[in-house]
């Protein structure tokens, strides 16, 4: 009896060793399973990691350039100095680029053009004028100014000697011509307005705006100072000046060298005056056509330190919805000559005996659709 219960011990002894036996071998093929899965998982996600970032790495690289490095000051300063600027603050601009070279590359563009410019004489502008009905009353009525450019002033301006007939005559050679100038300056200003209206810029805006940082001398790419510098100058202000510089277009430096507005150069380029003093080495800056004196002349006023008070006055006129007004103006342009305020009060006496004034509001008839959306 005890031999038959002993074997019936070690047989159950041996059915629970082959079942824990079994248990263990199931237990540990899970774990392997598992930890083979486990294993699998973080080696797809880490090959996955990999493949990403370096597929991505250029765009990452080319994104970080685009939107923080190339256009850091453009999206965080700016913005800022231009929101303050909207809220009446105190308006300040960094150092001016005074006739920096980088100014001037779309001006000396105009020196490409073929070398045989037509010079019309006086006679032949007379008559395109009339054929055109092109005259200072009818503008003065209308407002409006016929798309006629002239690229050089006739040879016989000093021999007119009428004195209305040869301000009329220039002026009416010049007025195209600066209110092309204000037009183009003010398609770029509705440019401007709309990229700062914008969070983010595309790749061309980009392009642009450094661009114009140059043209306009902006060294540190700030918008505030850029909105400032690229606006018009007043009709009626550029052509008493233009006056006043030439003698209404009678000057050696005007018929010889397009130079409306007496701008000097120190370099070889430029008409060198008969009354120079033997200390001085300045020349007048000459021009291949009268429309490169006008946007020199502009961008000289937009950008040189000596008119930083002008770019002050016109900035706050802009700012509380103001009109140019080219009165007001001319006094913060005492230093553009050695006269100083005197030369101020002759710019005013031109404006108002000639009733320039007049032409402030005008248009140029437009020649494209965009310029069409200007009027």
């Amino acid at each position: 009896m005890f031999k038959k219960i002993k074997l019936l011990f070690s047989a159950i002894r041996r059915d629970l060793s082959k079942k824990i036996t079994n248990i263990s071998f199931f237990e540990k093929r899970k774990r392997k399973i598992e930890n083979s899965f486990i294993s699998f998982f973080y080696t797809s996600i880490s090959s996955l990691f990999i493949i990403v970032f370096f597929f991505s790495s250029p765009f990452l690289v080319d994104s970080y350039k685009f939107f923080f490095h190339e256009n850091e000051e453009i999206n965080n300063n700016s913005k800022r100095n231009f929101e303050k600027t909207l809220s009446g603050q105190t308006i300040e601009e960094d150092g001016s680029a005074n006739n920096s070279p980088e100014i001037f590359e779309d001006i000396f563009e105009f020196e490409s053009l073929s070398s045989d410019v037509v010079r019309l004489n006086a006679l032949t502008i007379e008559q395109l004028f009339k054929d055109t009905n092109y005259n200072l009353d009818e503008v003065r009525k209308s407002k409006l100014v016929k798309p006629i450019n002239l690229s050089l002033l006739p040879n016989e301006m000093k021999m007119i000697e009428s004195t209305k007939k040869r301000k009329n005559l220039f002026i009416q050679i010049i007025l195209p011509l600066i209110l092309e100038e204000n037009n183009k300056i003010k398609l770029d200003r509705k440019r401007l307005f709309s990229i700062l209206n914008k969070n983010n810029n595309s790749k061309s805006e980009i392009k642009w705006l450094n661009m114009k940082f140059k043209q306009y001398g902006v060294k540190n790419r700030d918008l505030l100072t850029l909105k400032v510098r690229m606006d018009e100058v007043p009709v009626s202000l550029a052509i008493a000046q233009a006056a006043k510089e030439t003698g209404w277009g009678t000057s050696r430096f005007a018929l010889e060298g397009n130079a409306l507005f007496g701008q000097w150069t120190y370099s070889g380029e430029g008409i060198k005056p008969s009354s120079i003093d033997s200390d001085k080495s300045h020349k007048i800056m000459k021009f291949k056509v009268l429309q490169a004196s006008i946007r020199a002349y502009h961008r000289n006023l937009n950008t040189h330190s000596s008119y930083r008070k002008f770019r002050k006055l016109r900035a706050e006129a802009r700012d509380n919805d103001e009109e140019l007004d080219s009165l007001i103006l001319a006094d913060s342009l005492d230093q553009y000559a050695a006269t100083g305020k005197e030369y101020t009060k002759i710019l005013k006496k031109i404006i108002s005996q000639n009733l320039l004034k007049d032409f402030d509001n005008v248009k140029l008839l437009p020649t494209s659709t965009k310029l069409k959306n200007l009027i």
